[in-house]
């Protein structure tokens, strides 16, 4: 009895210095950030280009993993643009610019009078994490 007494304890002793290693993954500090260079929030016109310019940046210098642009309608959500093709686009020296034209016609969408969100987001390997999302607000006049 008292070698199966003596046996637990230590069993249990083991149990415990085993279950409290450090199981929990290692977190990495990405600290995203997110610049939008243009556009600005100053009213457009119908016809208009829109120069969009974006900094994604990891201020831990980590991989900038996936990016992700796109303009809708902030009345009813309805999407004009959404790009890159591809998301995924690790830069593997934390930093990424995006560049692109969008021209702000009635055959891509855009009617006068009318709001829209310009929306910039980073991410890491997977959805969500090391997310920071960026918005920029702006109104469309008629020609």
């Amino acid at each position: 009895m008292k070698y199966f007494l003596l046996s637990i304890l230590v069993f249990s002793s083991l149990f415990l210095a085993v279950s409290c290693g450090d199981d929990e993954p290692e977190t990495i500090d990405y600290d995203y950030q997110i610049e939008i260079i243009s556009p600005n929030a100053d009213d457009k016109r119908v016809g208009d280009v829109l120069p969009i310019e974006i900094v994604f940046d990891s201020g831990t210098g980590e991989v900038v993993h996936h990016v992700k642009v796109r303009i809708y309608n902030k009345l009813d959500n309805t999407e004009i643009y959404n790009g890159p093709d591809v998301a995924h686009i690790h830069s593997t020296d934390g930093l990424h610019e995006f560049k692109t034209n969008f021209e702000l016609t009635n055959v891509n969408g855009v009617e006068a009078h009318s709001d829209w969100v310009l929306e910039a987001k980073v991410w890491a390997e997977t959805a969500g994490e090391g997310e920071v999302v960026e918005t920029l607000e702006f109104h469309v006049h008629p020609e």
